[in-house]
């Protein structure tokens, strides 16, 4: 029996974030605990993801927005990508790693907007409402991706090299799918006799001329620098609990992962509540959701503890859900009703380059050198509790500077129409 046009979407995003999630969250371990580099080597290895993002998606964005249909350029980017990914555990040394992981990033990270203007484009062709169609095609995403995650860990991957082979396995899989899904076909073709940047596709960037846009952009990036914090910090922070004898024996402490996923799995039900939430609030309000659980997501691990306090933690992990999702998938819908269909692949590309690429390596960098300056106690421990109340007033002061300076007035009858 062939298969629906929805389920076909669903396989593709399923399988788009099973790819990532298989080493994302264990890497660390794989780095620390099987190859013994530092934390600094460490931290550049992650940042590979952020660099990754500071160009690919525009580029690749332009390049399915001008000549290359979007179904083929996703699946020749995993398969590449898959490549990268199974060369890993050959490599010994943390610097040929770097280049290594980041060739693979760069194959990967486009991937990501590049998928979302695969499903816009095919729900599109056949008529469905975006707005309503999506988000319960992108969830099977985050199932994906929590799939991943205790495929690793079942099958004691957790620490070796064999995360890097099982994520090279599923790119190759979605990379021989791709291949099938309906085409997607460039939307922005020219004749060629147009001017450069009609040439060249760089028509996406005109974007940031407008001030509604360019906002949008500006806090995408500010943002950005929030996503991946509670990633690069998460599991350090619970596993220094084991320092203090009260809580060293707890389980939470000793499963810190299985805790972490609940923050995944509060996605998967996130996700399926935002139709509601565009139509009844509207994308501005959203993102203000979004931008109010972030403050709440970090001034809850700021006092929270794996004993009494454990519902804290438990229930920073709930609100993520809603503080990534929101703004990820909101902000992304908001680009598609936004824009020209003849450059909606290119700026999705700059949504990814805003959020993941410059918002994230200026996270990374910043949090590291704000921690390493001033919250470094005599032992060199970490001083949990106002590095978290520190990060949940800056995200305080990006949603309170959202709220006055954007200005996006709701239409429930543009989300309605959006597959047009």
């Amino acid at each position: 029996m062939q298969l629906s046009i929805k389920n076909r979407l669903i396989f593709m995003s399923f399988m788009q974030f099973f790819v990532w999630g298989a080493w994302l969250i264990t890497i660390a371990n794989y780095c620390s605990t099987t190859k013994g580099w530092t934390f600094s080597q460490f931290g550049a290895i992650f940042s590979t993801m952020g660099f990754a993002a500071l160009f690919m998606p525009t580029i690749t964005g332009i390049v399915a927005d001008r000549w290359i249909n979007a179904e083929r350029l996703l699946g020749i980017l995993h398969l590449l990508g898959g490549i990268a990914l199974a060369c890993i555990p050959a490599i010994d040394d943390p610097n040929t790693f770097f280049w290594v992981i980041f060739f693979a990033m760069i194959c990967y990270m486009p991937t990501i907007s590049l998928s979302n203007s695969v499903a816009y484009h095919i729900l599109k062709s056949n008529n469905f409402n975006v707005v309503k169609s999506f988000p319960p095609i992108r969830v099977w995403g985050t199932v994906g991706f929590i799939a991943a995650m205790w495929t690793t860990n079942l099958t004691g991957s957790k620490a070796n090299a064999n995360q890097f082979y099982i994520a090279a396995i599923a790119a190759a899989v979605l990379a021989i799918y791709a291949f099938t899904l309906p085409k997607c076909t460039p939307q922005g073709k020219t004749t060629g006799t147009g001017s450069v940047k009609e040439v060249l596709g760089l028509n996406a960037f005109k974007l940031f001329g407008q001030y509604k846009m360019l906002l949008f952009f500006l806090f995408s990036m500010l943002l950005g620098a929030s996503l991946q914090l509670t990633n690069m910090y998460g599991d350090v922070y619970f596993s220094e609990f084991e320092k203090i004898p009260k809580y060293a024996d707890l389980w939470v402490v000793e499963h810190s992962t299985i805790i972490m996923s609940i923050s995944q799995i509060s996605e998967t039900l996130f996700i399926l509540a935002i139709p509601f939430f565009l139509k009844r609030f509207g994308i501005k309000q959203v993102m203000l959701i979004s931008m109010a659980a972030w403050v709440l997501r970090f001034g809850l691990l700021a006092y929270g503890n794996p004993a009494d306090g454990l519902w804290m933690i438990v229930m920073s992990c709930i609100v993520y859900g809603m503080a990534f999702d929101f703004f990820n998938i909101s902000g992304s819908l908001f680009v598609e009703t936004s824009v020209s269909p003849k450059i909606r692949s290119s700026a999705q590309g700059l949504f990814m380059m805003m959020t993941n690429g410059i918002g994230a390596v200026l996270g990374s960098y910043i949090s590291g050198w704000v921690i390493d300056s001033y919250f470094l106690l005599e032992n060199g421990d970490k001083n949990w509790r106002p590095i978290w109340i520190t990060f949940a007033l800056y995200a305080l002061v990006i949603t309170i500077l959202f709220a006055l300076l954007f200005r996006h007035k709701h239409n429930p009858a543009e989300l309605e129409n959006v597959q047009h």
